[in-house]
């Protein structure tokens, strides 16, 4: 099997085997990636030790009803927030029983959305070492998605680094 994209894929090689030293297992949550972090980890053989699966929360209404995401963030923050990439990474962690939970919201682009410039993104990590991070990417909107997935899995795997 030859990877679309050697990059990512040897990025999720790290966190696939980070996972499987500490015995842990993974969920993800994503929103403009549309699924393209999943695949990037089930991409790698073996995946299937740790990787349980994931929800595209593409709509408002998923991100409430499948990841408990408050409608009070929504409102408040947006769904393209710090705090919603949280709650997302959390609920995806909660709803698949995964030692992580790993989410992406953003805007792709080419265009703005709630206000906010196409390129915002926002990545969360809920595990015993949980992160959000912000991002602002400034290529098209392939580009921004595969950015992110990058960044999705380098800080998946500072927050799994050292000893099991």
């Amino acid at each position: 099997m030859v990877p679309v994209d050697p990059e990512i894929f040897a990025r999720a090689e790290q966190v696939g085997e980070r996972l499987r030293q500490r015995g842990w297992s993974v969920a993800v949550a994503e929103s403009c990636t549309g699924g393209l972090l999943g695949a990037a980890l089930t991409d790698v053989p073996g995946s299937s030790r740790y990787f349980l699966g994931g929800v595209i929360a593409y709509a408002d209404r998923v991100k409430v009803e499948q990841l408990a995401v408050p409608p009070s963030v929504l409102r408040t923050q947006g769904a393209v927030s710090a705090e919603t990439a949280a709650a997302m990474a959390s609920g995806v962690r909660q709803l698949l029983r995964a030692d992580v939970g790993v989410s992406i919201t953003g805007v792709a682009g080419p265009g703005a959305e709630e206000g906010k410039p196409a390129g915002l993104t926002f990545i969360g990590v809920a595990a015993p070492q949980s992160a959000t991070q912000r991002y602002d990417w400034t290529g098209d909107r392939w580009a921004n998605r595969r950015q992110s997935v990058i960044a999705a899995l380098d800080l998946l795997a500072r927050a799994l680094k050292g000893k099991p």
